[in-house]
């Protein structure tokens, strides 16, 4: 089980550091190689279905059950690996993604009725294997306190937005010129395959949270007011991912160039990933909380042009606009998980996060399928421009709860009995929990706590149990 590392704060975070954090390169590639899949799987039901149907409003009912059905399931998943462990929860996981794929496609080719294979999408969405959040819980492990923690959630982000620019440009190469299951079928192996390879790297997982001998209750990620906030958020996101799927392959289509469309998302999608490079090598002085915001008002602006499209050079354009601002979204978010939640959840609450973009996708493509349907692409526009508006109004209302709570870690400010005590075992390693070097890790203007009493003894931020990170205040 991976524990917290020491990082040296000296240095400028970036990936460079990152990635030399010892045991990191053993699970991140095969972390991407698992879930890779994951950016073909709602295209790939999408064109299939289309093609078998005729119709996009059907395609899109067969892809939103599969969301929803993720969406359900996630958080569960999540639980369970938080308990369980990893690899325990992945392993069947992917046996059984991999088995309903499989069924799907064979009853999509066969010519089901939409209600059967939107009853087969149940357990296609239920058995997605939550490799992201599995991964960012342990990234969360190794630097838990540390300043490269935003640069790490800035990684992933721009890993699932690589898989998002290849999965959907892979999958429409699969179905429009090898078959139309095709892409299903690979999102299958690949999940199978890399799926194994990363529950196999046991030895960077986060410790389980299994529950105490004494009866301590364990408390539900939900139950943090900020997270849920978060979840509002991420919803309007995935409303956009959803509605631009639908929309760009309508679109395409509408022009009589079906194959334009992995192009177009694959350039909304490299929008997202070159402002995630960019957030992961900039050191920013304003707090998370209004990074959010920020990004979310351009993503919400960006969004509320789209409709207006009349050629494949604006659209792409304005998809890369788009894609621009949802890293900053995505990635704040990610990162303010650690601030919000404590460790022996948090995989449970990256897990809510997935899964609420999931449901939001889900929404988009039923909603931008039925207006695609009747009055063409441009209408399918409207959906993302709706979804983030309303995020963004619920997140400016409840933007109080995105603060970061205050510990209760209790540290002698002399260095000498309680406060050495509870200093973490990397502070021990690094001679900072001694009476020359012991610290209080909280970021806040001087109005914002009394100085500490010389001899005293100080109560600073504590969160979960151990658990304590520097705090930004907006």
């Amino acid at each position: 089980m991976t524990s917290a590392v020491t990082t040296d704060t000296s240095a400028r975070p970036g990936y460079g550091q990152l990635l030399r954090t010892p045991g990191a390169l053993g699970f991140v590639l095969p972390g991407f190689a698992a879930r890779l899949p994951f950016g073909m799987l709602t295209i790939s039901i999408l064109l299939l279905v289309q093609h078998t149907t005729g119709s996009y409003g059907s395609a899109g009912i067969v892809a939103a059950v599969t969301g929803i059905s993720m969406a359900l399931s996630a958080p569960l998943m999540g639980i369970f690996t938080d308990r369980f462990g990893q690899s325990a929860v992945l392993i069947p996981v992917v046996l059984a993604h991999s088995a309903a794929v499989s069924g799907l496609a064979a009853l999509a080719l066969a010519g089901a009725p939409v209600w059967a294979l939107a009853l087969a999408a149940v357990p296609t969405g239920a058995s997605v294997p939550q490799v992201g959040p599995m991964v960012r819980a342990r990234w969360a492990a190794r630097l838990e306190g540390s300043p490269l923690l935003p640069t790490a959630a800035a990684f992933e982000s721009v890993t699932d937005e690589f898989t998002f620019v290849v999965g959907p440009v892979l999958a429409t190469a699969l179905c429009t010129g090898v078959h139309p299951a095709a892409g299903l079928v690979t999102e299958a192996t690949l999940t199978l395959i890399g799926g194994l390879i990363f529950a196999a790297r046991r030895a960077s997982q986060p410790t389980t949270h299994a529950p105490s001998a004494t009866g301590e209750k364990r408390a539900f990620a939900l139950s943090h007011p900020g997270l849920r906030v978060l979840i509002f958020a991420f919803l309007g996101i995935g409303a956009v991912f959803g509605g631009m799927q639908v929309s760009l392959a309508a679109f395409s289509n509408e022009i009589g160039n079906p194959g334009a469309n992995g192009l177009l998302y694959g350039v909304f999608a490299a929008g997202n990933m070159i402002a995630g490079i960019a957030m992961g090598a900039v050191a920013w002085k304003i707090g998370p909380r209004r990074r959010l915001i920020l990004g979310y008002i351009g993503l919400t602006a960006a969004a509320s042009v789209l409709w207006a499209a009349n050629s494949m050079i604006l659209l792409g354009a304005l998809g890369l606009v788009v894609g621009l601002f949802i890293a900053p979204a995505l990635i704040t978010g990610y990162t303010m998980v650690e601030q919000l939640v404590p460790a022996n959840a948090r995989t449970e609450a990256f897990t809510w996060l997935t899964g609420s973009i999931a449901f939001g996708q889900a929404i988009a493509v039923i909603l931008a399928g039925r207006l695609t349907d009747a009055h063409g692409s441009s209408y399918g526009f409207l959906v993302p421009m709706a979804a983030t508006a309303l995020a963004l109004a619920t997140l400016l209302a409840l933007r109080a709860k995105l603060a970061p709570k205050t510990p209760s870690r209790i540290v002698n400010a002399s260095g000498t009995g309680a406060g050495a005590a509870s200093a973490s075992p990397s502070e021990a390693g690094t001679g900072t929990g001694t009476a020359a070097t012991a610290r209080v890790e909280v970021t806040a203007s001087a109005t914002a706590s009394p100085a500490p009493v010389p001899g005293a003894r100080n109560r600073v931020n504590e969160r979960g149990m151990g658990h304590r990170v520097p705090v930004t205040v907006d």
